[in-house]
């Protein structure tokens, strides 16, 4: 899952995507953007290890994408936002200090993807009217993608872009190429001043304005993430510091992205995988690997949960906590699959 970070200049992006990655924003990079991975933890891992005694443990990764900062004058944003079309989410870092009003900035980033939106559907709108006029073998379809694109066009141009959950099939196949902007659930980072002590002061305006907004220091938690675990601790205790752990924000993106985890487990690996929310045992089978898909039987499901408070599989089995699933079982957060196929 690619998560792309945006944010005007000086809003503290680069030092957010460093905070999350472990990775330093390399300036030579800066006009272009710089991606590098973050593992998502999960507090259920250590059990699960202790239980089984893998060999090898891999949890599934965030790729964060960082982007160039964006213009307030909004020139030349709608070519920086290119860069995180294919992101699944979109991370809004927003300055919470000094002044500054977070909710101008979302009201702002919500106009610059409106008119990076607006050029990219704008230009199919034109190419296809012209087209539609002149007998070609794929006219009739040409004339069905042109009409869907108008309606969207319409939405955009009346700045209430439409969510994918609120277009029409047609609407939907005819803008999957364009990878718009607006659609994409969103995740706002608002970077608070070092002493700022309300962090959770965002949360009604959430609620108001739409995307969550989550109070960061990113600045000192950058700062303490470079220290050792107990300085950290001891410097948090004097100062009376309660700050966002890195795990908590990367599980918010996990959140926010529409992606759950789900495990597979065994002496030789226990590791974590990333699946939409909603998505099906097949879906999960074919992310393990495509012959499990195709050779499809059924899914032998336990819950992460249950295996941990039991203690071990034949408990759980005992217990008559084990499932087998259909390909099209929903699958849910912490299920622990075993998937059953045919070669």
């Amino acid at each position: 899952m690619k998560i792309g970070l945006a944010g005007y200049q000086r809003s503290g992006k680069s030092t957010l995507f460093e905070w999350l990655t472990g990775v330093p924003a390399d300036p030579a990079v800066a006009h272009v953007g710089q991606s590098a991975m973050a593992a998502v933890p999960d507090e259920r891992v250590r059990p699960l290890c202790e239980i089984y005694k893998p060999k090898k443990v891999t949890l599934a990764a965030l790729e964060l994408v960082d982007t160039p900062g964006l213009s307030r004058a909004h020139e030349g944003n709608a070519a920086r936002l290119g860069l995180i079309r294919e992101a699944g989410c979109l991370v809004l870092v927003v300055a919470g200090f000094g002044g500054s009003d977070p909710l101008l900035d979302l009201a702002s980033f919500r106009e610059d993807l409106w008119l990076a939106d607006l050029e990219i559907v704008a230009g199919r709108v034109d190419r296809l009217r012209d087209s539609v006029k002149k007998p070609r073998p794929n006219r009739e379809q040409e004339q069905l993608e042109l009409t869907a694109l108008e309606r969207v066009l319409a939405a955009i141009e009346s700045g209430a872009p439409r969510a994918a959950a609120d277009m029409s099939d047609d609407e939907l196949k005819a803008t999957r190429s364009f990878r718009l902007l607006s659609e994409k659930p969103t995740l706002v980072v608002v970077n608070c001043a070092d002493d700022d002590d309300d962090l959770q002061r965002f949360a009604p305006s959430a609620a108001k304005h739409g995307p969550r907004m989550l109070g960061v220091r990113v600045g000192l938690e950058l700062e303490l993430a470079r220290m050792s675990e107990s300085d950290r601790a001891d410097f948090e205790s004097e100062m009376g510091l309660t700050g966002r752990r890195r795990d908590d924000v990367l599980r918010t993106v996990l959140d926010a992205s529409g992606q759950m985890l789900y495990f597979t487990a065994g002496e030789k690996e226990v590791r974590t995988w990333m699946l939409r929310q909603g998505g099906t045992a097949l879906e999960a089978a074919d992310n393990i690997h495509s012959d499990l898909a195709r050779g499809f039987i059924r899914a032998e499901t336990m819950r992460c949960a249950d295996l941990i408070r039991l203690g071990s599989e034949r408990e759980i089995k005992a217990a008559g906590l084990v499932r087998q699933e259909p390909k099209d079982y929903v699958i849910r957060d912490g299920d622990i699959l075993n998937i059953k196929f045919s070669v």
